[in-house]
């Protein structure tokens, strides 16, 4: 198995919405409004409308929860769905919080890619998964997408 670049992410989000806790632990929502994707194969718009219905638990990590749309380049609409963890120590998690840009090696932030699509020209996208390194800034989440081969 390995890992073959697939794209580079950023996907704007809008300010967290807190909608309590939850006998999972705290639930939030944040709406995506917009942002881009490039890569060799595959390169476009997201488009907004779609969001991340996470959890945060009481050692302050964040379970991942997205569901969006994404347009090609060429007119293609696909449906990505991302499933993750973020943690680090509590110190970094708040500087990421109060929307500093912190290095993504001091925090961990992996996503597992799911995609779906009827266009045939992106069919393969279907039958393939992709794992994602991720980095949080103030307005948006940052990611590199690779397909696992």
């Amino acid at each position: 198995m390995n890992l073959e670049p697939l794209a580079t992410f950023t996907v704007r989000l809008d300010p967290i919405l807190d909608l309590g806790d939850s006998q999972w632990g705290r639930r939030r929502f944040v709406a995506i409004t917009g942002g881009s994707f490039d890569g060799a194969r595959l390169s476009g718009e997201v488009l907004a409308g779609g969001g991340d219905w996470q959890v945060v638990h009481a050692d302050g990590s964040i379970t991942v929860d997205t569901r969006y749309t994404l347009r090609t380049h060429d007119g293609a609409h696909l449906y990505i769905s991302t499933s993750g963890v973020r943690h680090g120590p509590p110190e970094v998690l708040r500087r990421i919080a109060d929307g500093e840009i912190v290095d993504p090696s001091e925090y961990y932030f992996r996503l597992f890619c799911r995609f779906e699509t009827g266009d045939r020209r992106y069919q393969w996208l279907n039958r393939t998964l992709a794992v994602a390194s991720a980095a949080r800034t103030a307005d948006a989440v940052k990611y590199d997408a690779y397909t696992l081969t």
